[in-house]
Parts: structure tokens; C-alpha cells; sequence
């Protein structure tokens, strides 16, 4: 291809591509961009000479066959692409402290128990209704980890027995979580993977599956089923609506489990679990096998709460976007700086589709723009 012909399809003028190519003219954040869209490469590999940053794999699998390699890498890419652009362009996402694990504190148990503690004082204290972790809702849970530690997280296809995805570099915090039926496992995998993330456990890709709570081999699995567990059921609020519910009923009944499950919006076993752990019952006994051999579904019918339930069910099985990434990738083309394909990488689409739905062509005349109405009646159409 001639110059002329180059600077023609990444729509320059040939004067301008050969001042800028001879240095008289800075080439802007749009030309590169066009140039590396053009040429099948990055805007990083034609500045630097660097091949785009890949994830390393390092698959922590609880149970279930290892997924392979190159579909895991497939997930992690889409998202690791939109970040390049970003840092590129000068807008890499903001990276709030977090908490941390306490030097002092050396036992992996605790370390979990500490940094649970700290992150719901994080996130509370960040909600202006004053609301408990339990008292969130998944996906207002997910905002509320967006602002307070800078972990962005996307509900989104994620290869076989692949319950979630975590990585952690100097520039972003990602979380992807699979859609699924089973939405306490979803919320639990949420958990999980953030405490990876404030354990600065996640600096190569972790590939994880069948996250659930039990025991685990490798400590900071422990670590993060620990975490997950205190930050969704915190010592202090168990102990207060078990109360709670125990005073009402006379004892803890079924029923009264059941409250329990909804209210904290975890699995039976793994309520069960917790309440064991705290020595509020005895998971020796005959009731407490029982309550393990409840479902979510079950519960939330005996505590009138089914349509509860169908909200959190069809919300897990939905896919869902950082909105942050895609607002901020957005911005970047609406201001000039980057074409839409980053962006359409990034969700998966056409970039042509999503060009039509952004910027509708107009229409030809005025004319046609207006559908013809027969006179007669005013016709109202919500």
C-alpha cells in the first residue's frame, strides 16, 4: 500500500501523514488509534515496540477439571485490552487504597477474619443509608466494591466448571463472575474474589472453580473462603438476628432459619456453616443436618419471600458490564480520542452495530422522518 493510499484509509491527508511520520506534526490519540485499528495492531505496540499485556495463567481450582488455557485467557483479554487503552490515553482507572493485611497478624484464619472486619467498616460507612453487607443486594453490592476499592466486576460467559476470574496489576482490580442459577454461589465467588483482591493474592490470573465454602488445601483459599464468609455474615449481626429470630419463634425453627437465609441472602450450608462456627448451634445435631439439606428456594418459600428469590435469580443470570470501564472507554471516543473499537471489543459487539446505535444516520429530509397520519382522531401511544 502507498503512503498516500495508507493515509487515505486511516483518514489523514497524505501532507499531514507525512509531516507527522517527519516529525513537523504531532500525530493525535485518534490518529494512532485509526493507524494501529488499520495495521492489526496496538496503539501501545506502535509507540513502544511492546506486545499488549497478557495474563499469566495460574489456575486455583477448588474442584472440577482445570478449564484450558487459551479459553480462560479469551475472557481475561476483552477486559485487559480495555485497560491498555485507557493507560494509553492517560485515563487509567482510579485505584483507591483498600485494606490490607496487618503485619501483626499471621495466621491465615485471622488475616481473613481482620480483613472482612475491615472492609465492611469500608463499605458501610460508604453507604449513606447506613446499611449492612447483608442488607445489600448483589449488584448494588458490586457498585458499592467499585467505589470503595476500585475493583471494577462483570457478570459475563466464562468458560466450563469457571466459577470466577480474578487479577490484580498496579493499574486495575478485576473481578469476572459467571452467570448462574445458583446466586448464593455467584454472591459467595463475589466475596471470595475480593478478598483475593484486598490480599493482594491475585497478581497472576486466578482461575477459579466451584468456589464454595469448606476446606480448603491451599491457605489463601482459606484465607478468602474466611473473608467471604465474614464479610457476608459478620459475628456481630448472626449473633443479632439469630437472637432476633430465636426470641420470636421460641427456638430456631425451620422457619426461623429460613429468615436467616433470606436476611443474609447465603446458601443454607453455608449458614449453617457460620452459625456452627460461631457455636450457635451444634452441627452434630439432628436440626442442624436438616438445615443443610434445605435450598435457598425452600427457604425463601417458608419465610414469604419467593418473589425475592426471582429477583436475585434473574439478576445472576444476567450478564452484566463494569460500568465504569464502559463509561470511561465511551468518553474516550465521544471526545476524539480512541474509534469505537475498543469499546466493541470490550462488550462483545459489532463495531459497526454499535457505531448505528450511537450515531444514527439522520434522515434524508425532514420529510421522512415524519410518518403520515390519516386525519381523524389523535391517536396516544405510551
Amino acid at each position: 500500500m502507498t503512503q498516500a493510499a495508507f493515509a487515505e484509509k486511516v483518514g489523514l491527508t497524505p501532507d499531514k501523514l507525512s509531516k507527522s511520520l517527519a516529525g513537523v506534526r504531532r500525530f493525535t490519540s485518534l490518529d494512532l488509534a485509526l493507524i494501529a485499528e488499520a495495521g492489526g495492531r496496538t496503539v501501545d505496540w506502535l509507540l513502544t515496540g511492546r506486545e499488549p499485556l497478557r495474563p499469566a495463567f495460574a489456575a486455583r481450582t477448588t474442584a472440577g477439571a482445570t478449564p484450558r488455557r487459551g479459553r480462560v485467557s479469551d475472557a481475561a483479554d476483552r477486559f485487559t485490552a480495555a485497560y491498555e487503552v485507557l493507560e494509553l490515553l492517560g485515563r487509567p482507572p482510579k485505584l483507591p487504597s483498600m485494606p490490607s493485611v496487618r503485619p501483626d497478624t499471621k495466621r491465615f484464619v485471622d488475616q481473613g477474619r481482620q480483613l472482612a472486619q475491615d472492609a465492611v467498616g469500608v463499605l458501610t460507612a460508604a453507604d449513606g443509608h447506613h446499611r449492612t453487607v447483608a442488607g445489600l443486594q448483589t449488584d448494588v453490592l458490586i457498585t458499592a466494591c467499585t467505589q470503595a476499592f476500585g475493583v471494577d466486576v462483570a457478570v459475563t460467559c466464562l468458560p466450563d466448571a469457571v466459577d470466577g476470574l480474578t487479577w490484580q496489576t498496579d493499574t486495575f482490580r478485576l473481578i469476572l463472575i459467571g452467570p448462574t442459577e445458583t446466586w448464593t454461589r455467584q454472591r459467595f465467588t463475589l466475596a471470595h474474589e475480593l478478598g483475593h483482591i484486598l490480599a493482594r493474592d491475585a497478581q497472576e490470573l486466578v482461575v477459579e472453580s466451584h468456589v464454595a465454602p469448606g476446606r480448603q488445601k491451599d491457605l489463601t483459599e482459606v484465607r478468602a473462603n474466611v473473608f467471604a464468609s465474614n464479610l457476608l455474615m459478620p459475628a456481630p449481626e448472626i449473633r443479632d438476628r439469630f437472637r432476633q429470630v430465636a426470641d420470636r419463634h421460641g427456638r430456631l425453627t425451620v422457619e426461623a432459619f429460613s429468615e436467616l437465609v433470606v436476611a443474609f441472602k447465603v446458601s443454607p450450608s453455608a449458614l449453617s456453616a457460620r452459625l456452627s462456627q460461631l457455636r450457635l448451634i451444634d452441627v452434630q445435631s439432628e436440626p442442624a443436618a436438616h438445615y443443610r439439606g434445605l435450598t435457598t428456594e425452600i427457604c425463601h418459600l417458608l419465610a414469604g419471600a419467593t418473589d425475592a428469590f426471582q429477583r436475585q435469580l434473574a439478576w445472576a443470570a444476567a450478564q452484566r458490564f463494569p460500568v465504569r470501564l464502559v463509561a470511561a472507554l465511551y468518553k474516550c471516543y465521544a471526545e476524539g480520542e480512541t474509534t469505537l473499537r475498543p469499546l466493541a471489543s470490550l462488550l462483545g459487539v459489532d463495531v459497526d452495530h454499535l457505531h448505528d446505535l450511537l450515531d444514527p444516520a439522520e434522515p434524508d429530509s425532514p420529510e421522512a422522518a415524519v410518518s403520515e397520519v390519516e386525519e381523524g382522531d389523535l391517536i396516544f401511544q405510551p
